[in-house]
């Protein structure tokens, strides 16, 4: 069974890597730190290599970060948590250098440099963590206002179930919009309300029913078909000529 700890998690990571600055920003700072050579890289390296060596630190280290924040956030307290999440990956990425450095130099650390060394990339590790988690609460703070007005179907709901939407099911010629915060129907094709769903991540998995990837929680297959567990209400059935899809979308085993 898909479930939303995996599955979830990497659709969200391919999109946030097809974000037009992620892998533009992590390539500038592996070139500026090929260009520096910090740690004695410049006399040992070459500059094409040095960049490939800055370029794996600099994917894996945002990877190691990234993961330990998915992984960690829904199960630490609030309070603290962003600690936790630099601690953890401050330790992947020191295990990261020792790896690559092995590999490249053939070199570890002294034993009597390892808790030192240990100690300074994981105190770097938290207070970049606790900067960046600083500046995402605040972009996603502005965000959330931009983007809000974007979804002209969530103008049609009542206030009270505004929330993100889950799925749209097809009902006689109305449509159930089902959110976080509850269900109604309107007078609507399902053609119009998956174009009103505006910027939200969906894909349609039958002729009667759209979902949100992010709203799928597990899929399974039966028979012919399958089936997705929703975070928010009953189970949306994906039609035999969309499987397919819903496994490109990652819904679903391949």
């Amino acid at each position: 069974m898909v479930t939303n700890g995996s599955q979830s998690a990497l659709r969200i990571w391919r999109r946030h890597m097809r974000e037009p600055l992620v892998l533009p920003a992590l390539a500038g700072l592996a070139a500026i730190l090929a260009l520096v050579g910090p740690f004695g890289t410049d006399r040992v390296l070459s500059f094409w290599p040095r960049l490939a060596y800055w370029g794996g630190i600099a994917l894996g280290s945002y990877s190691i970060g990234y993961w330990s924040g998915q992984l960690l956030k829904p199960v630490v307290p609030v309070r603290g948590g962003v600690l936790l999440i630099g601690i953890v990956t401050g330790l992947g990425v020191t295990g990261l250098v020792v790896v690559l450095n092995y590999l490249v130099f053939a070199q570890s650390p002294a034993r009597d440099e390892i808790a030192s060394f240990i100690a300074t990339v994981v105190s770097i590790a938290m207070i970049i963590t606790v900067m960046l988690d600083i500046a995402g609460r605040q972009l996603g703070a502005s965000t959330d206002l931009a983007t809000k007005p974007t979804i002209p179907l969530l103008d049609r709901l009542p206030l009270e179930k505004r929330g993100r939407l889950v799925a749209l099911c097809v009902e006689d010629h109305y449509v159930r919009v089902r959110t976080t915060k509850g269900e109604e129907m309107l007078l609507m094709r399902l053609s119009d309300a998956i174009r009103e769903a505006g910027p939200v991540e969906g894909i349609q998995v039958h002729r009667s029913h759209w979902v949100a990837l992010a709203a799928v929680k597990a899929g399974r297959r039966d028979g012919d078909r399958a089936i997705l567990t929703m975070s928010h209400g009953a189970d949306i059935p994906v039609s035999r000529s969309r499987l397919a899809e819903a496994r490109a979308a990652g819904l679903l085993p391949r």
